[in-house]
């Protein structure tokens, strides 16, 4: 499955702890993903290993045209304006092209910024935006399922982190060792906004038969990754290395591609994480 623009409504419709229910026609197409089977455990591999190339290639072929800039996350999470007088540090995981972080920049928050991706190349083109100052953005790579984190951001000392559409790249064994990454980094009462793809949104039902990693975990055509998680998962996965879920919730959108003639409704997690 490629990608796609959409348009979304950003009108958000809160599920809270209540699933999608699917219609006969969505049970179909999750069925018919299983004919296949599984893409087999050599191209699995393969995948692990070429993860960051993968990224590296989809940045080099779209540089910074196909992520829109994230101008509704102060919106979403209040936990980022805070106090105007007081300078906190956000370190931002899987940062791409800077989408997340310049419209902060430009809206004047007041936050020293640490972005983290492992590709080289969205790095670069992070440090090539004319925005990209030192004295208030450090970009580096960083691979997060294995490189410390601490060791650049220091240990206990960040006060938000940011995983936005960052974990549900990755593969499902990694999960705990990225969180266990991110728990060194955080101060005691500090955060993590969360948001990632939910169960049974409309991009993991739209796979086709061939396209299945394992449960819910999936491959695009241009090789990257995709697994959709539900609330429990999420809750779980933070809860059990010694986080307090504080909100934990799915949230639906609805969006359209006029091109294709598409009306369909996207399903995300999202989550506010306190290190005690």
């Amino acid at each position: 499955m490629g990608r796609r623009h959409w348009k979304v409504n950003m009108d958000k419709d809160v599920l809270n702890s209540h699933v999608k229910v699917l219609s006969p026609e969505e049970e179909e197409k999750l069925q018919k993903q299983d004919s296949r089977g599984l893409v087999s455990e050599f191209s699995r591999n393969k995948l692990e290993v070429e993860a960051g190339k993968n990224w590296d290639k989809f940045y080099k072929r779209n540089e910074t045209r196909f992520f829109k800039d994230r101008h509704w996350t102060t919106r979403e999470f209040e936990e980022l304006t805070g106090d105007p007088k007081c300078r906190r540090t956000l370190l931002e995981v899987g940062c791409g092209v800077g989408n997340f972080v310049y419209p902060l920049i430009e809206d004047g928050v007041n936050m020293f910024f640490y972005v983290c991706d492992f590709s080289p190349r969205a790095i670069q083109l992070v440090k090539d935006n004319p925005l990209y100052n030192e004295t208030n953005v450090k970009a580096f790579v960083c691979d997060v399922t294995k490189d410390d984190l601490s060791s650049t951001v220091g240990q206990d000392l960040v006060d938000v982190i940011s995983l936005i559409f960052v974990l549900s790249a990755i593969h499902p064994e990694n999960f705990t060792a990225v969180v266990r990454n991110l728990h060194k980094c955080l101060s005691p009462g500090g955060l993590i906004l969360f948001r990632d793809y939910g169960l049974y949104d409309m991009a993991q039902i739209r796979f086709g038969p061939g396209s299945k990693l394992g449960e819910n975990f999936y491959v695009r055509q241009d090789g990257t990754r995709s697994y959709y998680f539900s609330i429990e998962e999420v809750a779980k996965l933070f809860e059990k290395e010694g986080f307090v879920m504080r909100t934990n919730e799915y949230i639906s959108r609805q969006t359209i591609n006029r091109k294709e003639g598409i009306d369909a409704q996207r399903i995300f997690v999202q989550a506010t994480i306190e290190k005690p």
